[in-house]
């Protein structure tokens, strides 16, 4: 599915939506509903959500479904993740979730410019596709996965591009945590602008 296709879309394909905890980065901690849209072109190898990069083979779903769907939870926070969701136009969602007083956050590998007044701004680059110069600007927070040595000198170039009020984080890949957690403590405690971000989801054994 191309992204013309869907701008102007009153339905997303969802691969799922549940309510739960943010296990990651500066809202760790906080309930969160969120929303996994299909479809993804990046191609992480590591990727542990792999079902979610083809779009066809999940349901639509209208938007006044999902924020529904969010509503019914209670939450005030809506975290819209993938997949890839900037590939889509989210401006329609976004303002029906802020219409309702849903704070919103996107997940996203920044490669390809927001539709949305997204109130945050969760970027995190990935080798295997270059990054618009936008993700840049809007990035409220910088969430580099570390699964390579070469990764630590490869986050510090794209920390040098955000703004300076934006959260550093490094996380390791889950399957590689042993090996790279300790090395990103070390790193952490020499280069303090840095703060380290566990999936706590998965130690919590929740989605």
């Amino acid at each position: 599915m191309n992204q013309s296709s869907v701008n102007s879309s009153v339905e997303l394909p969802i691969m799922e939506h549940f309510y739960t905890i943010q296990g990651e980065g500066k809202h760790s901690g906080r309930a969160a509903y969120f929303v996994r849209i299909a479809g993804c072109d990046v191609g992480c190898v590591w990727c542990d959500v792999k079902e979610s990069w083809d779009s066809e083979i999940h349901p639509l779903m209208s938007l006044e479904k999902i924020v529904e769907e969010v509503l019914v939870s209670k939450t005030n926070f809506c975290v819209i993740t993938g997949g890839e969701p900037a590939m889509y136009d989210l401006s329609t969602l976004i303002d029906m979730l802020h219409s309702k007083g849903i704070e919103t956050a996107i997940e996203t590998s920044g490669c390809y410019e927001l539709s949305g007044n997204i109130d945050w701004y969760c970027f995190s680059p990935k080798k295997f596709k270059a990054p618009c110069s936008e993700a840049y600007d809007k990035a409220d927070e910088l969430k580099v996965v570390i699964s390579h040595p070469s990764d630590f000198a490869w986050a510090e170039t794209h920390a040098k591009k955000v703004s300076s009020d934006c959260s550093l984080y490094l996380q390791p890949e889950w399957s590689k945590q042993e090996r790279f957690l300790p090395l990103i403590i070390e790193y952490v405690k020499e280069n303090p602008q840095w703060k380290v971000s566990l999936q706590t989801h998965k130690y919590m054994n929740i989605p």
